[in-house]
């Protein structure tokens, strides 16, 4: 039997009706453009920012602060999801997120921007995570590529606009208006929420016992490894003492963690997200893919300025023409998965993007634009062929009480991958270019102020063969996803009636 065939119930049978389901969609469109397009938008007004003030040397903690506290609330989040229900946590984190926003845009100096910038990235947690849980509570799985697909579009549009919107509103308003109109969107969402969300009651039963120490052990040890991973070659080097102290750290955190959830009634991260064989194939085969996501999100761009000669914009368009074919993908996703599978789709779509990244290093030099474009928009069609079928159907593995928290460690894996990515690959980026330019700086201190077609031949060379090295590194890394998809999920996935 296909593992697509049981029936999962849902939409009216979850206590929203039909009609209100649609306001509901609308305000997990809105919560979720809010967290796509808060990753992105500050990045085009650094200058005035710091123009107005100061701290250019701790600018990066902007980006690095508001991810972090993203990534290790995620999984407290899916607990107290699956423990109270996905419409309080939805509303505490989304007030959270407004007011880290209103703050952000009352800062006073780089510090509280900071500061302010974490406190919206505790809101963004429970946005991400929670978003995607409702999406599989209100849809019967039958129905779920539609709503996934119609979030894939809402994220990869507000990714790409959010640098774009970022510089018109510091150019043409103020930098604080990047943050301020988040609130009327905000609170939109958290009205359709309120007015619209109704979960069914559940059954009474003893009072929850919440994993306090396990929520605070699982922030430290995250923020402790994901602060490493974000600094290491950047603030300091990878080999000094504040980059061992925080590795040593963080292996210690584990091993806290490790002990504490094991002695918890109700943990936070609880032992059988890694011990059943689906969750913990499609977290590690998502986290690689994180992981492979930072070659093009990253260094694509730095290509085509540098290497192709492409101002800004167009070197822009290079990158977001994935976000055309990724949601058209993920949505047509559903009529293979019918036929073959949600693995076996998977394994389809993995395998092409390997495909398609390892042509990356055979592009001829420099190349013209058309190429990088096709193959962005090819690996935009494979990435959404294999994510959304290992989401709806890992969703499909578990209840209702078991879905916040899966949904979460999913999420939280695949964040994680994309920031060691990040570390991993600008190691790799700046080892090629040293040994190109005989140690002349690293990739941002060669590319800092060149301007498009600018650089001299031999820079532009060393560039891509750097950015080259990383496209095989990111097709090795789809090759291990293929691997322990292949290796480690089962052919059917033990799809359950909700």
């Amino acid at each position: 039997m296909d593992d697509t065939k049981p029936a999962i119930h849902g939409g009216t049978a979850q206590g929203t009706g039909t009609r209100a389901r649609g306001a509901v969609v609308a305000a997990l469109m809105l919560a979720m453009a809010l967290a796509a397009l808060d990753s992105t938008v500050v990045s085009t007004a650094v200058p005035q920012i710091v123009g107005d003030l100061g701290g250019f040397s701790v600018f990066s903690w902007l980006f690095s602060g508001y991810l972090l506290a993203v990534t290790v609330t995620l999984p407290v989040y899916g607990k107290l999801s699956d423990t109270f229900g996905r419409k309080p946590v939805l509303v505490a984190g989304a007030a959270v997120f407004l007011l880290g926003s209103l703050l952000c845009a009352l800062a006073w100096n780089m510090g509280a921007l900071i500061a302010f910038r974490i406190v919206q990235g505790l809101g963004g947690g429970a946005l991400q995570g929670t978003v995607q849980t409702l999406a599989a509570d209100l849809y019967p799985l039958e129905e779920r590529p539609k709503i996934q697909s119609k979030l894939s579009t809402v994220w990869a549009v507000s990714a790409v606009a959010g640098p774009g919107l970022g510089g018109i509103l510091a150019t043409y308003a103020d930098w604080r208006w990047i943050f301020l109109v988040n609130l009327p969107i905000g609170a939109a969402a958290l009205w359709l929420i309120v007015r619209h969300l109704h979960e069914p009651a559940r059954e009474p039963r003893t009072r929850p016992r919440i994993d306090w120490a396990g929520a605070l052990a699982v922030f430290a040890c995250g923020g402790v490894l994901l602060t490493a991973l974000v600094q290491g070659g950047v603030a300091w080097a990878w080999l000094s003492a504040p980059s061992l102290a925080l590795f040593t750290t963080g292996l210690a955190l584990v091993a806290l963690v490790v002990l504490v959830e094991r002695r918890a009634p109700e943990p936070i991260i609880p032992g059988w997200v890694w011990r059943r064989r689906t969750i913990a194939a499609v977290n590690l085969a998502l986290g690689v893919m994180g992981l492979l996501m930072v070659a093009p999100s990253v260094f694509l761009p730095t290509y085509a300025q540098s290497v192709l000669g492409l101002a800004p914009v167009a070197a822009g368009f290079v990158l977001s023409v994935w976000t055309l074919s990724w949601p058209v993908s993920a949505a047509l996703s559903q009529h293979v998965y019918r036929r073959i599978g949600f693995r076996n789709t998977a394994l389809l779509g993995i395998g092409t993007a390997s495909l398609i990244l390892f042509a990356f290093p055979f592009l001829p030099y420099p190349g013209a634009a058309w190429q990088p474009t096709l193959l962005m928009l090819l690996l935009g069609g494979a990435l959404g062929l294999f994510q959304l079928p290992l989401i709806v159907g890992v969703q499909s593995t578990v209840g209702w009480a078991e879905r916040g928290t899966t949904t979460a460690s999913v999420l939280f894996c695949r964040q994680t991958g994309q920031t060691v990515g990040a570390a991993l690959f600008g190691a790799v980026a700046n080892g090629v270019l040293a040994a190109r330019l005989g140690g002349a700086g690293d990739l941002d201190s060669v590319t800092q102020g060149l301007d498009a077609g600018t650089a001299p031949e031999a820079t532009r060379r060393a560039i891509a063969d750097a950015v080259h090295t990383v496209y095989f590194g990111a097709g090795c890394a789809a090759v291990l996803a293929f691997l322990v998809l292949l290796l480690l999920a089962p052919r059917r996935f033990p799809v359950i009636r909700d």
